[in-house]
């Protein structure tokens, strides 16, 4: 409240005393209107500094608001660079490996012009040979591992039955051929061996 409203306050609040007072204490200087104005007074004052109270609540109201707007804004802009880096992640995660792998694209490539030229199959034949090697070694880097079948009891896990086979030469349940390898990625099967099995 500012001070000139105030004072207009108490002049009214004094003017209205004034003609309104009733008091019967037969006194000829009579303050009860004195009294009630004291009154009147720390009343305004008491309005003021509740007022003074309500305002400082407001501004910190709008304070805490604007803090959670920022931290909204801020709590959306991470979310959208952290999506925008794992589309990256997603779009760029054979990178490494693909990498690795044009090494012997290129030695296949040049193994194939060479043996064109000089019509040297065994020369081609240990050409693939290294270049197989290479890839088997890059993928294992990468973490990939091959399911042993040999000498093995069957694994629904790990196995893919596709023939069944009555033997003598191997126990029940275990494995007799192998007919396509199968590969664990980092301990996880992600292709299963398929495998003839002795069923007795």
């Amino acid at each position: 409240m500012s001070e000139e409203l105030k004072k207009d306050s108490i002049h009214e609040l004094e003017k209205e005393t004034n003609e309104t007072c009733q008091c019967q204490c037969g006194e000829e200087n009579c303050q009860c209107s004195e009294e009630k104005t004291e009154e009147t007074k720390e009343e305004l004052n008491e309005i003021e500094a509740i007022q003074e109270e309500i305002g400082k609540l407001k501004a910190e109201v709008e304070d805490w608001k604007q803090s959670y707007l920022r931290k909204q804004a801020d709590f959306q802009n991470f979310t959208k660079r952290k999506e925008r880096e794992m589309d990256e992640l997603r779009k760029f995660a054979s990178e490494k490996i693909i990498t690795k792998l044009l090494d012997g694209i290129d030695n296949l490539t040049r193994a194939e012009e060479t043996s064109r030229q000089t019509n040297d199959f065994e020369g081609l034949v240990k050409g693939v040979e290294l270049t197989l090697n290479q890839f088997k070694e890059v993928l294992k880097s990468e973490g990939l591992e091959t399911i042993e079948t040999e000498g093995k009891e069957f694994n629904p896990e790990e196995h893919m039955a596709v023939m069944v086979e009555a033997s003598e030469d191997f126990q029940d349940n275990f494995i007799i051929a192998e007919f396509q390898k199968g590969y664990k990625l980092k301990g996880k099967v992600i292709r299963p061996s398929m495998v003839k099995v002795c069923k007795k």
